[in-house]
């Protein structure tokens, strides 16, 4: 097989806007099918991907639950699990691969993505896509920082850039440095998590890293969109309590936002995020010399025009 054909699965709770420049970036790069589970009454949105015929969206509804056989469940991630574990059954026979990301995350594969999953190995269960976190700045061309996947190089690395606040992050993210999982559709027994999938009791099996292709992360793009994030995180959702550390010894990202705004306030906070997550040159010169520094232009406004021109 020269090429496979693969979709998307992602529970979203965003604006119309926002989940059709999404959907529209990842048609414009080859997607076959888009299984988007709307969390909210986005009727907006659900018409529109409703229109594309490699869209399918669902309001999820109670009538969904309902018929789902379960209550709605209370945490984003649960119900993110059981659309996951939903859109698997739909996408078998559909396509050979499915990727369980986020709103704000993109795929970006420096040659055809059907290509490089086609080519894997049939002892491949599932391919890691490794994360990319943006960097606020002006644009067009948006800076994203990587981080080493050694992790002793990461945390050296990390030091060096980060000096004030690098102890406490892992790899100078504020999110995820595990990537997500692109994964193989009928296979009899796999289940699907955030980071990883399970087949039986084996955790990825036949993993193999998709060294072509990372996962661009808009976490913390601009100053106003990360604050009005930051308190339903660290109650539900990425900085939440229960979450451990991204290394040993270090506050949890929970615990490290709360040390903040105990030291310093909004200003400590505005303080961490214009050194960590800007593009400030002295940043992009760092990230270049460890050779950590993507450079990329979206054109998200101009992929959804293409693809969903009447919104």
């Amino acid at each position: 097989m020269d090429t496979a054909k693969w979709g998307i699965v992602s529970t979203i709770k965003a604006p119309a806007r926002d989940v059709l420049n999404f959907a529209a970036h990842h048609l414009d790069i080859g997607a076959h099918r888009l299984f988007f589970y709307l969390d909210d009454d986005n009727r907006a949105a659900f018409e529109a991907l409703k229109g594309h015929p490699k869209c399918r969206p669902i309001l999820t509804d109670d009538a969904y639950w309902r018929k789902l056989g379960m209550k709605r469940r209370v945490k984003h991630q649960s119900r993110q699990f059981e659309n996951a574990r939903h859109a698997y059954a739909r996408a078998t026979g559909q396509v050979d691969w499915l990727a369980h990301i986020d709103v704000d995350e993109f795929l970006w594969p420096a040659r055809p993505l059907a290509s490089q999953l086609a080519a894997l190995p049939d002892t491949c269960m599932g391919a890691r896509v490794r994360p990319a976190e943006a960097l606020a700045g002006p644009g067009p061309v948006t800076h994203f920082k990587a981080c080493n996947p050694d992790r002793a190089t990461r945390d050296r690395q990390t030091a060096e850039i980060w000096p004030d606040y690098g102890a406490h992050l892992n790899g100078g993210f504020l999110s995820h440095v595990a990537g997500k999982m692109i994964y193989r559709t009928g296979v009899e027994g796999l289940k699907v998590q955030i980071h990883n999938i399970w087949v039986g009791d084996d955790m990825n099996p036949g993993e193999v890293t998709l060294a072509d292709t990372a996962l661009l992360h808009m976490h913390a793009e601009s100053w106003e969109s990360f604050r009005r994030a930051l308190d339903y995180r660290l109650e539900k959702g990425s900085y939440r309590a229960e979450l451990k550390p991204g290394q040993k010894g270090a506050l949890t990202m929970h615990e490290f936002f709360k040390a903040l705004m105990a030291e310093g306030g909004e200003d400590e906070i505005r303080r961490f995020y214009d050194q960590v997550c800007t593009a400030a040159p002295e940043t992009l010169e760092k990230l270049q010399t460890h050779g950590l520094l993507h450079s990329h232009e979206l054109k998200l406004e101009e992929k959804r025009k293409q693809h969903f021109p009447d919104f």
